[in-house]
């Protein structure tokens, strides 16, 4: 019977490991969204900006559009 309640006791802990590791995994992916944002136009108009080259509003939402679709096709 001892067999069983450690069985028992195995699975729970597992259980409660794994929800414990989501919900701290999850407060972690979200601190570190909020300190490190994703590239947004602004950033992307500097960046080109110090690469030399003039940004035009087309070719801005062109470049957040492709690195929209490759990163929702991840």
């Amino acid at each position: 019977m001892s067999i069983v309640w450690v069985i028992v006791i195995a699975v729970l802990a597992l259980i409660a490991g794994a929800a414990l590791g989501f919900f701290i995994a999850r407060k972690y992916m979200m601190s570190y969204l909020k300190k490190n944002p994703p590239i947004n136009e602004q950033m992307l108009r500097t960046l080109m900006m110090q690469m030399g080259q003039k940004p035009s509003q087309k070719k801005i939402n062109q470049m957040m559009r492709s690195m929209n679709n490759q990163q929702q096709s991840k």
